[in-house]
């Protein structure tokens, strides 16, 4: 039905940049919100950063004025945008599309395969 598709994670510096990237590919009709998420303890995963279809933003505490969400609606595509990157945000980021309308049948919400992020010196 709908596939989600990261790219972009890897090993960076502390301090360093990097850009992630999600494509949504299937029979969609129009998505709804989508976001980035990573495991946090004593949850499954912590809401990262999340873009409505209207183009409204939100952060987790911890990433504010350090990370970028964004979105590309002719792509169906979101971007998390990571600068000054902390050891303490390494984890496995996950992306999920809200309220996915299709052309055939209900609506979805699905998940990607997750892509790492490692920040080390």
């Amino acid at each position: 039905q709908v596939q989600l598709v990261e790219s972009g994670g890897g090993l960076v510096q502390p301090g360093g940049s990097l850009r992630l990237s999600c494509a949504a590919s299937g029979s969609i009709r129009s998505i709804g919100g989508m976001g980035w998420y990573r495991p946090a303890p004593g949850k499954q995963r912590e809401l990262v950063a999340y873009i409505n279809s209207g183009g409204s933003t939100r952060y987790d505490d911890s990433v504010k004025g350090r990370f970028t969400i964004s979105r590309d609606n002719a792509k169906n595509t979101v971007y998390l945008q990571m600068n000054s990157l902390k050891p303490e945000d390494t984890a496995v980021y996950y992306c999920n599309a809200d309220r996915v309308r299709l052309w055939v049948g209900a609506p979805v919400s699905p998940w990607g395969q997750g892509t790492q992020v490692t920040v080390s010196s």
